[in-house]
C-alpha cells in the first residue's frame, strides 16, 4: 500500500500513526503537515500525490476539494464526511473509490449492517453516535459502553425501521452504538453493539480503516463504510477497535 495523508489535527497524526503499524503498508507520504508521526523508512513528506494509491485526510472542510484533487490525479480517496456530489460523479466515471462518513458515524452504521446480517428479518435498527457539543439534559436515551454511559441524544432522521441519533458529549470520550431488533427463526432478539474510546483514536481507527480498505476493495465510486461493513469492520478490529456486545432474548 502506498497511502498519502493529509493531517490537519490530532486525528490525522494519530491516523498516520496507527497506518504505519500495517505490515503492508510500503510507503506514507506526508502531504502537508506531519509534526507527530514517527518517521521511518516508509515516511516521507511530499509534495505530489504521483505513485500513491490512496489519499486519506481528518480535513472535513476541504474533504470535497481533496477528493476532487485525488480522482483527477488518479486516486482513491478517504474522507470524515461527505462530499459534493458532482466529486461523487467523478469517481462514479472511473475505477477508483472514495469512502466518505469514515467517522463515528460511520462506525455507528457498519456495526448496525454488522449486526443485522446476523438475523434473518431485521425488525427495529436505532444508530447513535457522539459529537463536540454541548450535552443535553433530556431527548432519547442512548447507551454506550463505559466510559461514556447513558447520555441523551436527538433524533436526526428516521428512514422505514431504522432511527438515528447525534449524541452531543464534551470531553475527551466518543462512542458509537446500534441496536437491532430483529427475527432468528421463530425468536425475536434484541442485540446491542457499541464502542467507546478516546474520541480523536476512534475516529483515527475510522479513517485508518478506510484507508486500507480503498486499497483492497474492487468497488468503485462513492461508497460509505457500510457498503463494505464486513470489510471495513475487520480491519477496524485488526487495527484494535474494541466492541462490547449485549444480547437480549
Amino acid at each position: 500500500m502506498r497511502i498519502a495523508l493529509n493531517a490537519i489535527g490530532e486525528v490525522g497524526t494519530r491516523t498516520g500513526r496507527i497506518l504505519t503499524a500495517e505490515a503492508d503498508l510500503v510507503a506514507l507520504g506526508l502531504y502537508g503537515d506531519h509534526a507527530g508521526i514517527a518517521q521511518d523508512r516508509r515516511t516521507l513528506p511530499i509534495s505530489s500525490l504521483e505513485g500513491f494509491d490512496v489519499l486519506v485526510t481528518d480535513d472535513r472542510e476541504a474533504s470535497s476539494a481533496l477528493a476532487g484533487l485525488a480522482v483527477e490525479d488518479g486516486l482513491a480517496c478517504v474522507v470524515p464526511g461527505p462530499i459534493s456530489s458532482t466529486v461523487a460523479e467523478q469517481f462514479s466515471q472511473t475505477n477508483k473509490v472514495v469512502l466518505t462518513n469514515c467517522s463515528l458515524a460511520g462506525l455507528a452504521e457498519t456495526l448496525a449492517v454488522h449486526e443485522a446480517a446476523g438475523t434473518d428479518e431485521p425488525l427495529d435498527t436505532v444508530i447513535a453516535w457522539t459529537e463536540h457539543g454541548k450535552p443535553l439534559r433530556r431527548g432519547t436515551p442512548v447507551a454506550f459502553p463505559d466510559p461514556v454511559g447513558a447520555r441523551w441524544g436527538r433524533r436526526i432522521g428516521r428512514a422505514a425501521t431504522t432511527t438515528r441519533i447525534a449524541v452531543p458529549v464534551d470531553g475527551e470520550w466518543a462512542g458509537a452504538t446500534a441496536t437491532i431488533v430483529g427475527k432468528i427463526g421463530d425468536v425475536t432478539e434484541t442485540r446491542i453493539v457499541g464502542v467507546a474510546d478516546a474520541g480523536d483514536h476512534l475516529e483515527a481507527i475510522a479513517l485508518a480503516a478506510g484507508a486500507v480498505v480503498a486499497t483492497k476493495t474492487d468497488i468503485s465510486g462513492a461508497i460509505e463504510p457500510r457498503d463494505v461493513a464486513e470489510l471495513y469492520l475487520r480491519t477496524a478490529l485488526a487495527m484494535g477497535l474494541g466492541v462490547a456486545a449485549y444480547t437480549l432474548d
